[in-house]
């Protein structure tokens, strides 16, 4: 799984197509997380050496670099999105012959599903970093590359929706619903604010056309 970025995009989507369980939604939701803050990038190298952008260069280079660390971590987070998968494919797996046994799968099951939510939540976490990285980028840089902030916010929204399903799918299935209430809480705030602002930067470039 560790190799998942290095490949190439057809061959990403292909593998993501079949009946293999992982990549799936949450490594999805990274990947079009990182093409997002990519695209925000993009605007801001397109804004680098422009003389009626003097003014705003070194706060853009500050952004380029925070932002291409945020796009690393999201590259990172495909492969550890299938990794984490593992754990709760095995607990699903577990026999329940014997109460001994359904036990077992029960306490296991609920441990995985904890852990489960962790990259999820990393993913949505980075994507909205990204969105507000992309709204300075759409206010800051070049008219000329709006249109791909524009873009990329809505592809971070996509994905921060994306994973959070990750989330409400794992939480669902937890013995602990106090715990499960929190982490969708935390989920659900996050989409609602960031989804938001993501929506606010739609709009703004779209009226700037």
């Amino acid at each position: 799984m560790d190799g998942l970025m290095q490949l190439a995009c057809a061959e990403f989507a292909e593998i993501l197509a079949s009946n293999a369980p992982a990549p799936g939604g949450g490594g999805a939701s990274a990947y079009v997380g990182a093409l997002g803050i990519a695209l925000g990038s993009m605007a801001g190298r397109l804004t680098g050496g422009k003389a009626k952008y003097k003014e705003v260069q070194g706060e853009i280079e500050a952004l380029l670099q925070y932002a291409d660390r945020l796009r690393l971590r999201l590259q990172e987070l495909v492969a550890e999105d299938a990794l984490a998968f593992a754990p709760l494919a095995r607990a699903y797996g577990l026999p329940t012959g014997t109460d001994a046994e359904k036990r077992v799968k029960a306490e296991t099951l609920e441990i995985a599903l904890k852990a489960a939510c962790d990259v999820p939540l990393a993913i949505m976490e980075a994507c909205c970093e990204a969105i507000v990285l992309i709204g300075e980028f759409a206010e800051k840089g070049s008219k000329l590359a709006v249109s791909d902030a524009g873009a990329g916010a809505v592809f971070c929204k996509a994905a921060l929706i994306g994973a959070s399903l990750n989330v409400f799918i794992n939480t669902k299935l937890m013995m602990d619903k106090s715990y499960a209430e929190a982490l969708n809480a935390k989920a659900s705030a996050m989409v609602a604010e960031y989804g938001g602002k993501a929506d606010e930067i739609y709009e703004a470039v779209r009226g700037r056309m």
